[in-house]
């Protein structure tokens, strides 16, 4: 399928690059090394080099990138669950916002993402120096390619920035033998926002012939400066949420191509969501090649063990329950009633209770499902059968973190400690955005990773009017995308006058619409609120943690670098 294209050119570039020519000639030549004089042959090995920060690029949205972004929030939790994920305990100083420069999530990161930003820099140079007529390529099919790569590596840069902060700003691999110092946050800024406005002019529209959803647009590099303009605030200490607003009604008006929001709730998250107009940037899956975001470090291991029969999908073997929402409730059932008025995910999706995500997942045949959560018992085998934990009892899956074992519902244990380090398997309602469909099914494992929806758009939008006062301005914004959530009419759905939307209620908004996407910490911090409390969570001393440290090992190799405040060398 198109949609697989990319990637599978990177894959065929990767496979050739070891092979080995020979021949009776005994004069040396270094085939085995290749180098931009001799790698660029035909066409489509330009393509391949532009590919390699693409494919690296899917790769980051899981692992370390993911949960470095949810664990610290106030939604999604990965506790030892009696010996299993305690791993050494880093999820529970992620929960606690206790991390230090030698944890190695901070290292990693770090090094993920420039690693991508050296690839985009590689291809760009050699790209940039190619006499394109030896290509059969024109200059504008080049221009192209170098702003689909500046495009790329602002995306990699922005969420350095967002991590870090202080980062320094590497714009060429070749002769570089050493990153350069850090630059100031308001360099970093302006080095971003330069990138994003120079690239789009060269960009494609949606609609355009070979403009697919896989391929950075003008609209999505213009929402990745809605995303820089929106957290202005926070990045350099100076709020551009005219910018924001700016740019984001220039997408939804379609000055940078068409797009529209799903009337269907999981059509973003569906096997053929390349097609879904609310699409603006998504990483190509499919089951028999890259799918990152159904593997272990991400959505895979979002449930319990055993769930591949509920699912009827046999091909990943069982599941492994690192991330499920944080309770709702404690031990005894009573709903938690924190001052912040944080956390309990799930319960601020029942506050709507006609929302048709409430419904238990179920996958319904012909690659389709219903729901968004897993609760309660998983029957299957048409009921007479129920999933297992890995001690063998059967699993019932509450809003609730403690060792409920083999306890029937409403059953009180007598243990009524509730913490990240004293969970079970039963703890933790289980969220699937992406669909597991049955092994049987034609489409499964096909989904794109949708990197930016036009939902986002909207979201950032009606945040900027609420900010400027236009509640019921944000509202009938916010409405657009809620309605696909509830029925005609619903008393769910805002007035549109104003009355309803707080900044409490803004931001379990969004807590909803983008449950589970890699966000979250970045929306807690823009609202103030990431320093707070919420389950098994102290208010930190002060606000150093909005940033991470530099790893350890980062340090070590680079000395030129400097700690960012707040943490040891």
């Amino acid at each position: 399928m198109k949609k697989n294209q990319f990637t599978y050119m990177l894959l065929a570039f990767l496979l050739g690059g070891i092979l080995i020519n020979s021949c009776t000639d005994l004069v040396e030549t270094p085939y085995d090394k290749i180098i931009s004089d001799n790698f660029y042959q035909t066409k489509d090995d330009v393509y391949r080099s532009f590919l390699r920060s693409f494919e690296h690029g899917y790769w980051t949205i899981q692992g370390t990138q993911y949960f470095m972004q949810e664990n610290p929030a106030d939604q999604i939790m990965t506790p030892n669950r009696q010996g299993d994920w305690y791993d050494g305990g880093k999820y529970i100083r992620l929960h606690n916002h206790t991390w230090t420069s030698q944890d190695d999530f901070c290292n990693d990161a770090w090094n993920n993402l420039f690693i991508g930003i050296s690839l985009a820099n590689n291809s760009l140079e050699d790209i940039k120096a190619l006499d394109v007529s030896r290509f059969n390529m024109s200059n504008t099919e080049q221009k192209s390619l170098i702003a689909e790569l500046r495009t790329m590596r602002a995306w990699y840069y922005l969420r350095l920035f967002d991590l870090y902060r202080n980062i320094p700003i590497v714009e060429t691999t070749k002769g570089a033998d050493q990153a350069p110092m850090q630059a100031t946050p308001q360099e970093t800024f302006t080095f971003i926002e330069k990138e994003l406005k120079e690239s789009v002019t060269d960009l494609g529209k949606k609609g355009y012939p070979e403009i697919v959803t896989s391929r950075w647009t003008q609209a999505g590099a213009m929402a990745l400066l809605a995303r820089l303009y929106l957290n202005a605030k926070v990045y350099i200490g100076v709020d551009h949420f005219d910018d924001c607003a700016k740019v984001c009604q220039d997408i939804i008006d379609g000055k940078y191509g068409t797009y529209a929001i799903a009337d269907r709730w999981d059509a973003p998250y569906d096997w053929n969501n390349d097609l879904c107009d609310e699409t603006i940037f998504a990483f190509p899956g499919s089951f028999g090649r890259t799918h990152w975001q159904y593997d272990g470090g991400m959505y895979w291991w979002a449930f319990p063990y055993n769930v591949n029969k509920y699912f009827e999908f046999t091909d990943f073997g069982t599941s492994n329950p690192k991330y499920t929402l944080q309770p709702g409730r404690d031990v005894s059932g009573v709903p938690y009633d924190f001052t912040s008025n944080l956390g309990q995910p799930f319960m601020k999706f029942q506050a709507y209770p006609d929302d048709v995500r409430l419904k238990l997942y179920k996958n319904l045949g012909n690659n389709t499902r219903e729901g968004m959560f897993l609760y309660g018992y998983l029957t299957y085998n048409e009921g007479q059968d129920t999933v297992t934990t890995s001690q063998g009892y059967n699993l019932y899956i509450r809003d609730q973190v403690g060792w409920f074992n083999d306890l029937k519902p409403g059953v009180v244990p007598a243990d009524l400690t509730s913490n990240m380090n004293h969970a079970d398997q039963n703890s933790g309602i289980c969220f699937a955005k992406y669909p597991f469909y049955k092994t049987t099914d034609s489409h499964k494992i096909e989904s794109d990773y949708a990197v930016i929806r036009l939902a986002e758009i909207y979201y950032d939008l009606a945040e900027c009017k609420f900010r400027k006062g236009d509640k019921a301005g944000a509202e009938k914004l916010l409405n657009v995308v809620r309605k696909r959530y509830y029925p005609a009419g619903s008393a769910s759905l805002y007035p549109e006058d104003g009355s309803k939307l707080t900044e409490s209620e803004l931001l379990d908004e969004w807590g909803r619409e983008f449950l589970g996407e890699g966000r979250r910490r970045t929306d807690l911090i823009r609202f103030g609120k990431f320093n707070s409390t919420w389950w098994d969570k102290s208010a930190d001393p002060d606000n150093h943690t909005e940033i991470y440290p530099i790893g350890l090992t980062v340090l070590g190799v680079s000395p030129q670098l400097k700690q960012n405040p707040g943490y040891d060398q």
